[in-house]
């Protein structure tokens, strides 16, 4: 492969290539190393940088080591000051239950304490007492969710897709806006460590997006980022869609390289691994989500018809609207109103998306293919979540849990993505953003602490998991014009693997690592010896 400036020149041959060569050319041999396109990851939250910007948080996989943590804390913190802890998720503790009421009350009883899960929390009794939450309190602000009580009508210290009612003040040092820029650069160098060279920020605010139009300029960033902006879908309509307007209308759209906002981002349920994704039939009572209603089906966060014209007003707007959609609930009603809009205008040039489709079934792959509806999935969450969810729904469900040979055999275009929430480190991270462990579960459908594959009849071929993190992730995110695969005129985004994932043992696909990883032609990364 020959290069020049920021571009692949030529591939061929070594006779051919060398042929190439100038009095100023640099000649690297890489000794028969695979070369793969720089990896792509559809789905991240780089605010996870400053997770742990005010003390290590460890490892939790048991409630005990999560009581241990919270007691920990109540020992640093003043009396009186709010502990919080999230994404500690309840499906990846070996008990699969939330932390109850009196374990909280047990270890901070002079703290205001809150497990948060998502949208989804578990508070001891003065948090619950701080925030006016007691048998009579009622949500009265229009949004979703509800309060679990017991037997006799109080509070089980168990919200549902309702946090927003936690009166919490943050604690611990406050972190200046050098302190995010800083570790924001440091998630991004890990990432290049991995081979990552392009990212989707799913769910990006205003002043995240000003900070990476200043690291842009300033030349620090070391990462493509393509951004799809967090729009509130709660209030008047007419609102809403003035913001998304007003998106669309910013120059970052046109962008260019190294920075583009794509779209937009909203909720449209809540998550499988709190148990509120909405889905088609009940979830069934359970100990581990701690559901009483056997009709119970999760939280719809937004109604089909004010769905319908937000979504609506994207399309119209030229943006890439996607939502968080777990449960095959929420992805039907997603997919019902993009079909209702291509009856009258076709959304495949706009390349509409669901996040996450975790929960699908045969119908929504045909009307996906049908429509041009494109699909970001994490392996990560069959990889930590089959234990609980064959507990909770039995195998048969999870039929089309993640079903990618079907998506990739329909013409669906679906790329992998991690949904990167917490810490730097890309197996100690919540969820990890390794992309070589998550194409060995595309590959293998095998979990952690379940015996056997999930439904294996779905995994990917190599040559498939390995387009799932380049190919098709660059046409989610506008870029296949320029990255995503090795081709004269493409932009040189390159990696260098110390495995071949073509013919290596297949557990040795996970183990991977990256030795060098290059950005427009230069190198951004490369492995100590």
């Amino acid at each position: 492969m020959a290069l020049q400036g920021e571009r692949i020149l030529q591939l061929g041959t070594d006779d051919e290539i060398l042929k190439t060569k100038g009095a100023r050319t640099q000649v690297i041999d890489l000794r028969g190393r695979l070369v793969l396109p720089g990896l792509i990851d559809s789905h991240v939250h780089p605010g996870a940088a400053m997770t742990e910007f005010d003390h290590p948080i460890p490892e939790m996989e048991t409630i005990q080591q999560v009581l241990d943590y919270l007691k920990a804390r109540a020992g640093v913190l003043k009396e009186g000051e709010w502990i919080q802890l999230s994404q500690v998720f309840i499906t990846r503790l070996r008990e699969q239950r939330y932390p109850t009421r009196a374990e909280l009350d047990r270890v901070a009883p002079k703290h205001p304490l809150v497990f948060a899960t998502g949208p989804d929390a578990s508070l001891n009794s003065l948090a619950l007492q701080l925030s006016g939450i007691d048998r009579n309190f009622k949500i009265t602000d229009g949004g979703p969710g509800h309060i679990e009580k017991d037997a006799d009508g109080e509070p089980t210290g168990i919200l549902r897709s309702c946090t927003r009612v936690i009166k919490s003040k943050a604690s611990g040092k406050n972190p200046s806006e050098e302190d995010y820029y800083r570790r924001t650069l440091q998630l991004f160098k890990d990432y290049n460590s991995i081979g990552l060279t392009t990212v989707a920020d799913r769910s990006a605010d205003v002043v995240s997006i000003g900070r990476y139009q200043k690291m842009r300029d300033q030349g620090d960033l070391t990462v493509r980022l393509s951004i799809s902006q967090n729009i509130a879908t709660l209030g008047a309509i007419e609102k809403i869609q003035e913001t998304i307007r007003d998106v669309a209308k910013n120059p970052l759209c046109q962008g260019d390289s190294m920075l583009r906002i794509i779209g937009i981002k909203t909720f449209l349920d809540g998550g499988m691994l709190t148990g509120s994704a909405y889905m088609r039939e009940p979830w069934g009572v359970s100990d581990i989500y701690a559901i009483t209603d056997p009709s119970y089906r999760g939280v719809l966060f937004i109604p089909r018809e004010r769905l319908l014209p937000i979504v609506r007003t994207a399309i119209e707007s030229g943006l890439q609207f996607t939502a968080h959609s777990v449960g095959d609930g929420a992805v039907h009603t997603l997919l019902d109103v993009y079909e209702e809009i291509s009856q009258a205008k076709p959304v495949r040039q706009t390349r509409p998306c669901i996040t996450h489709s975790n929960f699908m079934s045969k119908e929504a792959v045909e009307k996906a293919a049908k429509l041009g509806v494109v699909l970001d999935i994490q392996p990560a969450w069959l990889y930590l979540d089959t234990r609980t969810l064959v507990k909770q729904f039995g195998y048969d469900r999870l039929r089309y849990f993640q079903p990618l040979k079907s998506i990739f055999e329909a013409g669906v275009m679906v790329g992998g993505g991690s949904d990167h929430m917490q810490k730097i480190g890309s197996l100690r991270s919540i969820n990890p953003y390794n992309p070589f462990l998550g194409m060995w579960v595309a590959i293998t459908r095998k979990s952690k602490w379940y015996e056997g594959q999930l439904h294996p009849e779905e995994a990917l071929t190599r040559e498939q998991a390995i387009r799932f993190y380049t190919k098709n992730n660059a046409y989610l995110l506008f870029r296949e014009n320029d990255i995503g695969s090795l081709e004269p005129g493409k932009l040189a985004d390159f990696v260098v693997l110390d495995t071949d994932l073509l013919t290596c043992p297949e557990d040795e696909i996970a183990k991977t690592q990256v030795l060098h990883t290059y950005l427009n032609g230069k190198l951004v990364y490369q492995k100590n010896n």
